[in-house]
C-alpha cells in the first residue's frame, strides 16, 4: 500500500495537535531553523516542535532560505529529527511505523549532508539569485504528492542514493542550486555527492532511535554500529593517508608535492601499443570517466603508462587527494603501491584486502559488495610488482585479474568500483598482444611548453622570479644541447636540473656536446654529489662523520645493485649488508639499521640520499624514491667490476683477475634478470668516459665466457656450480630464482654486453676489424647455417615463453647474424635494425612488428615467415626467398627487393613505396591495397598477382609480367608499362592517369592481349583507346 509524503507530515501535525498555519508572514523554512536552535539551546520539547509542524510542510522547507544560513549556522538537523520522532513515540505510546521514521530521518540526514558538502565550497555564492524560493516551493509541493510503498521506504535504509526518495530530494535541491552559476551537469554531480553522503547520517539517527524501533523488520537494519565503525575507519584512512599525500616533502626540500605539481598531458594508446595523435589533460580524462561522462569507458580499467620519471606516481597521489576532496563519497580513493604487496592471492579481492589492511576492509567480508561505498583503486607501479616468480607471465596474470575484477564491477550492481593502474611502458613488452581488452590505455606525454610554463610559475613562487628566469635562460641558451632541453621535459629531471641550477651546481659549460644518456649521467652524478654533500642535513653531519663520502657512495651503489636484483625497487638491508661484508665502515652503519626499534639516524640519512625504509618490511629494507636512481647506481657498480676484468696483471699474468674470479663476478652481478635499456645505456656511456676501458680485451674475455656458457660449462659443473651459488644467495633474501634462471640471465646479459661492444666497435676504425660478435657463431660458408643462437633462444624460453625476446630482443640492432639458422624462432617486436641477416634461414619465424629497417637480408630464407607489420624500410632483401610469407601491413618503403622471391606472399596493405622489386618473383602474391608508389618493378613477375586497390602510381613496370594479374581499382597513373605483359589482366576501374602523375606510358611492345576491363578503366588515354579499337 502506497502512502503520500504529505499525509505522513499531516499525521505528525495531528499527533502534536497542531494545524497547518496559513500565516504567510513566516518565511518557509524559518520554523525549521528556529526549532533547531531551540532544541540546541533548551533541549527537546513538544512546545519547541509545534511551530515547526505548524509552519512547515517538511524539514526540507529550510532549502527556501539562503544557503548561507543553512551551512554556516551549524545547526543539528539529525538531532532535531530524532527528537521529533522520540516525542511522537511518547505521545502515541508505541513504536513508530517504518514510513514515519524513514520520512523524518531521511530529510534530517539529507540536510546534514547538504550542510557538510556545500561547506566545502567556501568561495561559492550559493545565493546569487534570490528569485528561486517560489520554484523551490513548487518542487516541495511535488515532493509532498510523492507516493511510496513499503519497499521504497526499506530502500532508503538499505541504499539511500539509489532510492526514489533520494531522487525526489535531489530534484528539490537541484532547483535550489539553480541560483548559482553552476552548469546543470555540475549541479547533478553535487546532488549525487550529497545523496551518497546522506547514508552516513542515517546511521547515527538509526542508532539513536533504537529504543523506538524495536518492532521493525530485521531486513531493513543490519549491524548499524559496525556500519558506523566502518565509515569511521574509512574517514581515518582518508585523513591520515590520502589527504597527506600532496603534503609530503619533495626529497629533502622544505616544500611539498602540491607546491610544485602541475597537471600532465597524455595520449590514448590503442590495443597494439600505438599512441593516438591528440593530447589531453590527464586529470580531466580520469575525472570524466569517474563522472560517467564517457559512458562506454566506465567498464574499462584506467591504464596509465609512461617511462621512468614521467610523473605516474605523483599523479596517483595528487589525483587520489583530489578525488577525496571533490568526489568522496561517490568515489572513495584507495592508493596502493604495488611494490608494497608481498603476496598476491589467487583471488584479486583478497589481494586488495591485504593491501588496504584497514579495518573497513579486513573486518567486513562484504566491504566490496556494499552499495553505500564505491572505491577508486589506484594501483601504482605494475612494473614494480614483487611477484614470487618475477616474470612477465606473472604481470600478465595480474593484469588479467585486474581486468576480470573491473568486468565484474561492471556487471554487478553491488560492485561499482573502478581500477586505475600505472606503470612503465617497457614492462609491457612481450605481453602487449595478450593483454586484456578492457584496458583504457593512455601514455603520459613529455611536458610541453604550456605545462613547463605552469611549472616555472610554481618554481618561481618557491625560489624567486630571478632564479627561475636564469634557469629558463640556461635551458634556452644556444649552447645548451637539445638533449638537455629534452630532459627538462620530464618532471623528475626538470626538478633535478632546476634544483642544481638553483644551488649553482650546474652551468652551461658542463653540457657541451652531451647526448641524452651522457647528459642523464652528468645529472645523476651531480645529484649524487649533491646529496652526499650539499643536501646532507647539518644535524646529521656529526652523526655520520665517521663515514667518508666514498663509504656512503659504496652503500648507495650496492643498494642500487641490490634493488635491481630484488626486482626493481626494494632491497633487504640484509642483502646490502652481505654485499658490504668487506667494507667495514659501511657495514657498521648498515648493521645499526637492522633493528627496527633503534631510533638511529640511518633512516634519515637514507631519506636524504633518495632512499627510504620500506613500509612493509619486517626485517628492514630500503627503497629508492625513484627507480632511475637505482638503475644509474647499479650501472656505476657494474662499471667498477668491468674495469677490473681487463686490468693488466703482473708477473707474466695477462689479467690481474683470474678467469674463475671473473666468472664468479659475472654470475654474482648479472645472474638476476635482464639488463634494462637504461642500465645498458649508462654502462656504455660510463665505459666510453673511463680511462680503464680496454674494448678489445673486454670483448675477448666476455666472448670466452659466452662460448663456454653456450656449451653448458657452468650449469653442468659438478664441482663449483656458479648458477646454484647465486640462486642460493638470492633465495636467502626471498628472491625466487632457480639456478636455471640464474644461468640463463647471466648468459643473456653477457650477450647484451657483447652486442653493445660489437655496435660500439663497428663505429670505430681502430676496432671494426678486431671486434665482431657472432651471437649464433661465425658462418663457415654458403648454406652452412649456424644454430647456436636458435639453441640459446630455445634454452631461454624453457623458463618462460618469449623470454629471450623480452630480454635481448631490443638489443639486436646492428647484430651480425649472417648465416644463422633462426627457423621458427619468435623475434616479434625485436629491434633488428641494421642487423646483418644475409644468408640466414628465417623460414617460418615470427618477426611480426619487428624493426628490420636498414637490415641486410640478402639471399635470406624468409619463406612462410610471419612478417605482418614489420618495418623493412631501406632494408636489403635482394635475392631473398619470401614465398608464402605474411607481409600484410609491413613497411618495405625504399627497400631493395631486387630478385626477391615473393610467390604467394601476403602483402596486403603493405607499404612498398619506393622499393626496388626489379626481377622479383611476385607471382600469385596478394598485394591488395598495397602502396607501391614509386616502386621499381622492372622485369618483375607479377603474374596472377592480386593488385586490387593497390597504389602503383609512378611505378616502373617496364618488362614486368602482369599476365592474369588483378589490377581492378588499382592506381596506375604515371606508370611505365613499356614492354610489359598485361595479357588477360583485369583493369576494371583502374586509374590510368591523373592531373598529378599524368597518364601511363606504354610502347608498341606492351602486350594488351585479352586484357579485361579496359572499357571500365578510369582516365584511359584516347591514343590507347584508339590503338586497341575501343572507340
Amino acid at each position: 500500500m502506497k502512502k503520500r509524503l504529505s499525509q505522513i507530515w499531516n499525521q505528525f501535525q495531528e499527533l502534536f495537535s497542531v494545524e497547518e498555519s496559513l500565516n504567510t508572514t513566516i518565511k518557509p523554512g524559518k520554523a525549521v531553523l528556529v526549532a533547531a536552535v531551540t532544541l540546541k539551546e533548551q533541549g527537546a520539547s513538544i512546545e519547541a516542535l509545534k511551530p515547526l509542524l505548524q509552519n512547515s510542510s517538511s524539514l526540507l522547507d529550510v532549502l527556501c532560505l539562503p544557503i548561507a544560513q543553512v551551512v554556516s549556522t551549524g545547526l543539528p538537523f539529525v538531532p532535531t529529527g530524532t527528537a521529533l520522532l522520540k516525542l511522537a513515540s511518547e505521545i502515541q505510546e508505541q513504536d513508530l511505523a517504518l514510513e514515519d521514521f524513514v520520512f523524518i530521518v531521511s530529510q534530517a540526514a539529507y540536510l546534514e549532508s547538504v550542510k557538510e558538502i556545500l561547506s566545502l565550497y567556501a568561495n561559492v555564492n550559493w545565493d546569487a539569485n534570490h528569485n528561486v524560493a517560489e520554484a523551490v516551493k513548487k518542487q516541495l509541493q511535488k515532493l509532498g504528492e510523492l507516493e511510496l510503498d513499503y519497499q521504497d521506504f526499506i530502500d532508503v535504509l538499505l541504499c539511500f542514493h539509489e532510492s526514489k526518495l533520494a531522487a525526489a530530494f535531489n530534484q528539490v535541491l537541484s532547483v535550489r542550486l539553480q541560483s548559482t552559476r553552476f552548469h546543470q551537469s555540475s549541479i547533478n554531480r553535487l546532488t549525487q555527492r550529497i545523496a551518497w553522503n546522506t547514508y552516513r547520517y542515517i546511521i547515527p539517527a538509526r542508532i539513536d532511535s533504537r529504543d523506538i524501533l524495536k518492532n521493525l523488520p530485521r531486513p531493513a537494519f543490519g549491524n548499524w554500529r559496525q556500519e558506523e565503525e566502518k565509515f569511521h575507519s574509512i574517514d581515518k584512512y582518508l585523513q591520515e593517508y590520502i589527504a597527506q599525500q600532496p603534503r609530503e616533502k619533495v626529497f629533502d626540500e622544505q616544500f611539498c608535492f602540491t607546491d610544485i605539481y602541475v597537471p600532465l598531458k597524455a595520449r590514448e594508446v590503442d590495443a597494439d601499443g600505438y599512441e593516438k595523435w591528440e593530447a589531453f589533460d590527464l586529470k580531466t580524462w580520469a575525472e570524466k570517466i569517474l563522472n560517467d561522462e564517457i559512458p562506454h569507458k566506465q567498464r574499462q580499467v584506467m591504464f596509465i603508462q609512461a617511462g621512468p620519471g614521467k610523473g605516474k606516481s605523483v599523479f596517483c597521489r595528487m589525483f587520489a587527494a583530489w578525488v577525496n576532496r571533490n568526489l568522496h563519497p561517490v568515489w572513495t580513493p584507495i592508493l596502493i603501491r604495488l611494490r608494497d604487496i608481498k603476496i598476491f592471492e589467487n583471488n584479486f579481492e583478497d589481494t586488495l584486502k591485504a593491501a588496504v589492511d584497514r579495518s573497513f576492509a579486513t573486518s567486513d567480508r562484504g566491504w566490496l559488495i556494499d552499495k553505500n561505498t564505491r572505491f577508486l583503486f589506484l594501483l601504482d607501479g605494475f612494473d614494480e610488482l614483487l611477484l614470487e616468480s618475477k616474470t612477465s607471465e606473472s604481470l600478465k596474470d595480474f593484469l588479467r585479474q585486474v581486468a576480470a575484477f573491473q568486468e565484474l564491477c561492471q556487471q554487478t550492481s553491488e560492485k561499482g568500483h573502478q581500477i586505475l593502474i600505472t606503470g612503465r611502458t617497457l614492462a609491457l613488452q612481450g605481453i602487449e598482444r595478450l593483454m586484456p581488452g578492457n584496458l583504457d590505455r593512455v601514455e603520459i606525454q613529455l611536458m610541453d611548453n604550456e605545462v613547463q610554463q605552469q611549472w616555472f610559475h610554481k618554481w618561481s613562487n618557491l625560489v624567486g622570479a630571478d632564479k627561475t628566469t636564469e634557469f629558463q635562460q640556461f635551458l634556452q641558451n644556444k649552447h645548451c644541447p637539445e638533449r638537455v632541453r629534452q630532459l627538462s621535459q620530464e618532471p623528475l629531471l626538470l626538478y633535478l636540473l632546476a634544483a642544481m641550477h638553483r644551488d649553482g651546481e650546474i652551468n652551461i659549460d658542463m653540457f657541451n656536446d652531451a647526448q641524452t644518456t651522457k647528459a642523464k649521467i652528468q645529472i645523476y652524478q651531480k645529484s649524487l654529489d649533491w646529496v652526499l654533500t650539499k643536501q646532507r642535513p647539518a644535524s646529521l653531519n656529526h652523526q655520520i662523520a665517521e663515514l667518508e663520502t666514498d663509504d656512503l657512495q659504496q652503500i648507495l651503489k650496492q643498494a642500487g645493485l641490490c634493488v635491481i636484483q630484488s626486482g626493481g625497487q626494494v632491497a633487504p638491508v640484509a642483502m646490502i649488508e652481505e654485499r658490504l661484508k668487506d667494507h667495514k665502515s659501511a657495514q657498521a652503519l648498515i648493521e645499526k639499521a637492522r633493528n627496527s626499534q633503534d631510533d638511529h639516524p640511518l633512516r634519515q640519512v637514507l631519506a636524504t640520499f633518495y632512499l627510504k625504509q620500506s613500509a612493509n618490511s619486517k626485517e628492514g629494507s630500503v627503497e629508492f624514491t625513484h627507480k632511475s636512481f637505482s638503475e644509474f647506481l647499479c650501472a656505476v657498480k657494474l662499471i667498477e667490476n668491468i674495469e677490473d676484468w681487463t686490468q693488466p696483471g703482473s708477473r707474466g699474468r695477462e689479467f690481474n683477475l683470474a678467469t674463475q674470479q671473473m666468472d664468479e663476478q659475472i654470475y654474482d652481478l648479472l645472474g638476476y634478470g635482464g639488463l634494462t635499456p637504461e642500465i645498458v645505456g649508462y654502462l656504455m656511456e660510463l665505459l666510453k668516459e673511463s680511462h680503464a676501458f680496454r674494448p678489445l680485451q673486454l670483448f675477448q674475455r666476455l666472448q670466452d665466457f659466452y662460448i663456454r656458457w653456450c656449451n653448458g660449462e657452468f650449469i653442468d659443473s659438478f664441482t663449483i656450480n656458479l648458477p646454484q651459488i647465486k640462486a642460493q644467495q638470492l633465495q636467502r633474501h626471498e628472491i625466487r630464482f632457480g639456478q636455471r634462471q640464474v644461468d640463463i640471465y647471466a648468459g643473456l646479459n653477457v650477450m647484451i654486453l657483447l652486442l653493445e661492444l660489437h655496435r660500439y666497435a663497428q663505429e670505430k676504425v681502430a676496432f671494426s676489424q678486431q671486434i665482431t660478435f657472432y651471437p649464433s657463431g661465425q658462418p663457415t660458408g654458403a648454406l652452412s647455417w649456424t644454430d647456436q643462437l636458435l639453441r640459446i633462444i630455445n634454452y631461454s624460453n624453457c623458463i618462460q615463453r618469449g623470454n629471450f625476446n623480452s630480454v635481448v630482443g631490443q638489443f639486436l640492432g646492428g647484430a651480425d647474424l649472417s648465416g644463422a639458422n633462426l627457423s621458427d624462432a619468435d623475434l616479434s617486436l625485436a629491434n633488428l635494425s641494421h642487423a646483418n641477416l644475409s644468408d640466414a634461414d628465417l623460414s617460418g619465424g615470427n618477426f611480426s612488428r619487428a624493426n628490420l629497417s636498414g637490415a641486410n637480408l640478402s639471399v635470406a630464407n624468409l619463406s612462410r615467415a610471419n612478417l605482418s607489420g614489420t618495418n623493412f624500410s631501406r632494408a636489403n632483401l635482394s635475392g631473398a626467398n619470401l614465398s608464402g610469407a605474411d607481409l600484410s601491413t609491413a613497411n618495405l618503403s625504399r627497400a631493395n627487393l631486387n630478385g626477391v622471391y615473393l610467390s604467394r606472399a601476403n602483402l596486403n596493405r603493405a607499404n612498398l613505396s619506393g622499393a626496388n622489386f626489379s626481377r622479383a618473383d611476385l607471382s600469385r602474391a596478394n598485394l591488395s591495397g598495397a602502396d607501391l608508389s614509386g616502386a621499381d618493378l622492372s622485369g618483375a613477375d607479377l603474374s596472377d598477382a592480386n593488385l586490387n586497390r593497390a597504389n602503383l602510381s609512378r611505378a616502373n613496370l617496364k618488362r614486368a609480367n602482369l599476365s592474369d594479374a588483378n589490377l581492378s581499382s588499382a592506381n596506375l597513373s604515371g606508370d611505365n608499362l613499356s614492354r610489359a605483359n598485361l595479357s588477360r589482366a583485369n583493369l576494371s576501374d583502374a586509374n590510368l592517369g591523373d592531373e598529378f602523375f599524368k597518364a601511363i606510358h606504354w610502347d608498341e611492345d606492351t602486350n594488351w592481349q585479352d586484357v579485361q576491363g579496359l572499357d571500365k578503366a578510369i582516365n584511359l588515354p584516347a591514343v590507347l583507346k584508339q590503338q586497341l579499337g575501343l572507340n
